[in-house]
């Protein structure tokens, strides 16, 4: 699959499976982050029910790959750096996110060069999470994303 010539968001939709697929993923990231102890400083963020958190994840990531705008649907609009302000998040954090997020992207049954498309994608939105928390973060709570 060439990433570059997909160019319709409903291609990646499609190529990560749709909504079973995009389920599929982010319960193997929520898995990850209680199975590894290089992920309890953001399981340490999260409520101890993750099933509002999964289901957040999952309608975001259908968005953000040209699928149904679940997220938008169901919880109004988002804006991720803004909403993770409430957190301590830097590097660490971001790492920790990240290495969930591409141990759950490894067993997907998604072509080769998707998933190497969806992690660098994702990084995107962590890294800016990380540079918008870093200017300037004096809370703490419960992460629901």
């Amino acid at each position: 699959m060439d990433m570059n010539g997909c160019g319709n968001g409903v291609n990646l939709y499609r190529a990560a499976g749709e909504l079973a697929g995009i389920t599929s993923l982010v319960d193997a990231f929520y898995s990850n982050m209680d199975d590894f102890p290089e992920a309890r400083v953001i399981r340490n963020m999260h409520p101890d029910d993750l099933t509002e958190s999964r289901k957040k994840l999952t309608y975001f990531l259908c968005g953000l790959l040209g699928g149904p705008g679940l997220y938008l649907e169901h919880y109004g609009g988002v804006n991720l750096p803004e909403f993770h302000g409430q957190f301590q998040i830097g590097t660490d954090e971001r790492d920790a996110w990240m290495f969930c997020m591409q141990r759950a992207i490894s067993v997907q049954p998604y072509e080769a060069s998707f998933k190497e498309y969806l992690l660098a994608r994702l990084r995107i939105p962590a890294e800016r999470i990380r540079l918008v928390n870093a200017e300037g973060n004096t809370g703490v709570g419960n992460l629901f994303l």
